[in-house]
């Protein structure tokens, strides 16, 4: 048997085999879009990849009426319809654009010292989980 191949492709094959490894932490559902030659992104889904990494790592403070977060900015993380009403400060999503997202913004560092007070002590939120949002983010921050 021939196993000759090009540096090209396996530098591919490696770039499609960490994209994916960094992106999926679950299975992707089955009307997610296969990536074909790493060119289409996976199809993240609020119900399966988005709201656990809410509940695991958020909704400890940002829980109506007495979490801490609420208290202290009205953002409520409970269900989507919350987490779309924002908080005291205007729209907590900007769907379609994790630039100006605040969400992406506080979770990535770019906003400031405010960055800095989201770090939950107990369960940190990850570099994977920070990618599943923005690419939620930037898929419309749709509720599927």
């Amino acid at each position: 048997m021939d196993y000759t191949y090009t540096v090209s492709s396996i530098i591919t094959l490696l770039n499609c085999i960490n994209y994916v490894g960094c992106v999926f932490h679950t299975k992707p559902a089955a009307d997610s879009t296969p990536s074909v030659g790493c060119a289409t992104k996976p199809k993240i889904s609020y119900q399966r990849d988005v709201h656990p990494i809410f509940m695991d790592k958020c909704i400890v403070c940002h829980t109506a009426p007495y979490g801490e977060g609420y208290r202290k900015t009205g953002l409520d993380m409970e269900s989507y319809e919350a987490l779309l009403d924002g908080s005291i400060y205007g729209p907590g999503i900007v769907p379609g654009n994790s630039k100006t997202s605040p969400l992406n913004m506080l979770l990535e560092g770019r906003a400031g010292n405010l960055s800095r007070k989201l770090k939950n002590q107990h369960k940190p939120i990850t570099g994977h989980e920070i990618k599943i949002l923005k690419l939620w983010v930037e898929q419309g921050a749709k509720n599927n």
